[in-house]
């Protein structure tokens, strides 16, 4: 089962997209902040991130950072999630580690796209 680590500090979109994730068939975890998602990243090894970029405590283009640093989570696919859908900030999430960019409010089929062409990517895929 695909494991995905859900980084999102909005409960009403953790819940929906924990609970659409689900359905497809991923095993999801969550944290509710960038410091908690790097944690989380180092002890369970996701197969791919979906990131907020604005969190709490660490924002998330620090969190990625922070992960694509380290060389135990550094392969792990980052899809940078975020409700600033201006001019510039698809290229800030690339320029801060970001595999991938999705905009909020969260299309879903779109989304799922992202997630399945990152999963194919990653070695022994």
């Amino acid at each position: 089962m695909v494991k995905i680590l859900l980084v999102e500090d909005n409960e009403m979109n953790r819940d929906m997209l924990s609970r659409r994730l689900a359905k497809r068939g991923f095993e999801v975890i969550m944290a509710v902040d960038g410091a908690e998602g790097v944690s989380m990243a180092r002890s369970a090894s996701p197969d791919l991130i979906l990131m907020d970029m604005s969190l709490p405590v660490m924002d998330g283009w620090t969190a990625t950072r922070e992960l694509k640093a380290d060389a135990s989570t550094r392969g792990i696919p980052v899809i940078g999630l975020t409700a600033h859908a201006m001019a510039g900030d698809r290229e800030k999430c690339l320029e801060a580690g970001c595999d991938e960019y999705d905009t909020k409010p969260v299309d879903f089929p779109r989304l799922l796209e992202k997630i399945q062409v990152q999963l194919d990517k990653k070695p022994g895929a």
